[in-house]
């Protein structure tokens, strides 16, 4: 199984500039280095692309969705935005060869409230329109899109892998399924390999991370479980490691990531990888 490694990891935001981490990161063991693309627009993709080969590694793309990206919004400028967003991602995902566009593109990270039912129903009814749209502008270029359940403290809105079929369901496009993190299953799942398997046939990528958000392996997970549950649903996709460094203030903020949780990023990759490898091979 391939074993990725998110761009969080060390830089924030991800640019042109800053290609010289796909090598580092395929130093280190990776096959996959997964960008969170936070400003499109300084991204070149035909020159990312150009490195990745000379590196010899693949590159995916993960969203960042804040409060102006929000397809589920009242406010329709901001729906707009979201979705342009949505296209120039699924764009990049096409340049790059990945095969996904992944995160909870569904609405903003850290959308929290007390809503009530019509607000709630309004909110699925623009998110589920707009999903549509953007699944069928993938479609058209070979991408799938992977919706990503977040904790209780980052959403309000999909917080389980049940909730999630409810809305991929409402969506009806094959190229719609999920990804999956561990450090948001820890805190919603009744039973992580359960949902996993709940999920069969519709897992398009996998973050791993501790249950602190740190390295995979220093924990309190099952992993072989972990492992066994993914292999019954089939999945073939990477296993990511997305976790954070204090050190990139805003995103440390946005995450509510306020201690060390390895030595060093590279610390934190290399072991990570090292127990990935042990356990998925």
């Amino acid at each position: 199984m391939m074993i990725g490694a998110s761009s969080y990891i060390w830089v924030s935001p991800f640019s042109t500039d800053k290609t010289e981490q796909l090598a580092h990161a395929k130093e280190i063991g990776f096959d996959v280095y997964e960008i969170a693309v936070e400003r499109p627009e300084l991204i070149d993709e035909e020159k990312v692309l150009t490195e990745a080969q000379k590196a010899g590694i693949k590159v995916y793309v993960c969203g960042a969705y804040g409060e102006t990206r929000d397809i589920s919004s009242d406010v329709p400028e901001y729906r707009d935005n979201g979705m342009a967003y949505g296209k120039r991602l699924i764009d990049m995902a096409a340049a790059l060869g990945s095969p996904y566009v992944a995160g909870p593109m569904y609405a903003a990270v850290g959308r929290t409230r007390l809503a009530d039912r019509d607000e709630k129903e309004r909110q699925m009814r623009f998110a589920v329109e707009n999903m549509k749209r953007l699944a069928d502008y993938a479609s058209g270029r070979g991408v799938k899109l992977a919706i990503e359940p977040l904790n209780r403290f980052e959403t309000d809105f999909i917080n389980t892998v049940e909730q999630g079929l409810y809305f991929l369901d409402r969506i009806g496009y094959d190229n719609v399924g999920f990804l999956l993190d561990t450090f948001h299953m820890n805190i919603e799942e009744k039973s992580i390999p359960d949902a996993i398997r709940s999920a069969r046939g519709r897992i398009f990528d996998f973050h791993a991370c501790a249950n602190d958000r740190g390295t995979p392996g220093e924990d309190h997970f099952n992993w072989e479980e972990i492992r066994g549950a993914l292999k019954e649903t089939g999945y073939e996709g990477p296993v990511v490691i997305e976790s954070f460094t204090p050190g990139i203030r805003e995103i440390a903020k946005a995450v509510s990531l306020w201690r060390q949780l390895a030595e060093s990023p590279d610390c934190l990759a290399r072991n990570g990888l090292r127990f990935l490898r042990s356990v998925f091979g």
